[in-house]
């Protein structure tokens, strides 16, 4: 497998050119799935600490950050590891070169490439050459209090799975660059309305993300059509039923299961399947769980007490309160309303 580089020299004339290299089995290029240790971070603090880079522009009370990367990345190349942020990450490479990964997708960052990463997914980045490039990261807690409370039905393209890279001409990217700038100013300010002053300046930077890049993007549809993370679910969720029906399994997963299931984190995946699907997570397991009650009450002999213990109930109490409360029915009645209903 190859990986291909840049490296910046000068010709005869004394002209800046770029000379593309490449090599074998390069690690960012490394399936994500075939990694046997990864690393996982909740803010870029705990990464730069982990990745032996500088941490003196960042602020430790807030979970937001903004700084130029060539301040960071004082030797190039510089290579990651495998690692899943659990935070949001914009990039705005006005004069870089570079890759990155997420799961097992590869893009190029060239100069006047944007692009965003979301948290849960497992990714790499190598960087090459830098001259500008900024980086913006922030928690999904900063963007609910200080952006917008619900970010993601204003802003639904931020749980995108599959988000690729834009690369924009020098005078529409000097648009967005006059606004990460005003948002650096505000960060290393000590203005007492500093947070208020950065949550506004992102809410315009995110409109202008979603004017040129978002505008007709349909979480449903993607959900419908393309998510892969929605996919998985809806088959992690058949196959978990049919291992309880079957006695493989013994109790019902939670978000938490679903969520270790793809390796992600479970307030991501919690926001990718209510976006995308327009129901819960919860919602999705109350209704799968009712309908394999339906379908054992009508369909088998099998007792109250043996289908409460199958559907992972400790107690057939329990299960008849369940039952009667997404039904209106106890199981007892709605057995019998079946059966009355066939004979």
């Amino acid at each position: 497998m190859f990986v291909y580089g840049i490296s910046r020299r000068s010709d005869l004339n004394g002209n800046v050119v770029y000379q593309q290299w490449q090599l074998y089995n390069f690690v960012i290029f490394i399936s994500m799935k075939e990694t046997e240790k990864k690393l996982a971070f909740d803010n870029l603090l705990k990464q730069y600490i982990n990745f032996g880079l500088p941490t003196d522009g960042i602020d430790e009370k807030t979970d937001f950050t903004i700084h130029n990367l060539k301040d960071i990345h004082l030797d190039l190349p510089f290579t990651s590891p495998v690692y899943r942020a659990n935070f949001f990450s914009f990039v705005f490479a006005k004069d870089a070169h570079g890759k990155y990964t997420t799961d097992d997708l590869c893009f190029n960052t060239v100069p006047g490439t944007i692009y965003f990463t979301n948290p849960g997914h497992y990714k790499s980045h190598v960087w090459f050459e830098i001259q500008e490039a900024y980086l913006i990261t922030l928690s999904e807690s900063f963007l609910k209090e200080n952006v917008h409370p619900d970010v993601f039905g204003e802003f639904p393209f931020l749980l995108a799975e599959t988000v690729q890279p834009r690369v924009l001409v020098p005078e529409v990217f000097a648009e967005f660059e006059q606004l990460y700038l005003q948002i650096q100013n505000a960060y290393i300010s000590n203005s007492p309305y500093r947070t208020r002053v950065i949550g506004n300046l992102f809410v315009v930077l995110l409109l202008k993300i979603k004017e040129y890049f978002w505008k007709d993007y349909n979480p449903i549809y993607e959900g419908n059509r393309s998510s892969q993370i929605v996919k998985t679910f809806k088959m992690n969720l058949e196959k978990h039923y049919r291992d309880l029906r079957s006695g493989k399994a013994h109790q019902v997963f939670r978000l938490q299961d679903y969520a270790d299931e793809q390796s992600l984190h479970q307030n991501y995946l919690s926001n990718v399947i209510k976006s995308k699907t327009g129901k819960a997570i919860s919602t999705w397991i109350a209704e799968k769980t009712i309908a394999e009650a339906k379908s054992l009450l009508q369909n088998s002999t099998t007792s109250i007490k043996e289908i409460a213990y199958l559907l992972g109930f400790s107690e057939a109490t329990h299960f008849s309160n369940y039952f009667k409360k997404n039904t209106d029915l106890s199981p007892v009645l709605f057995r019998k309303q079946h059966s009355a209903a066939t004979s």
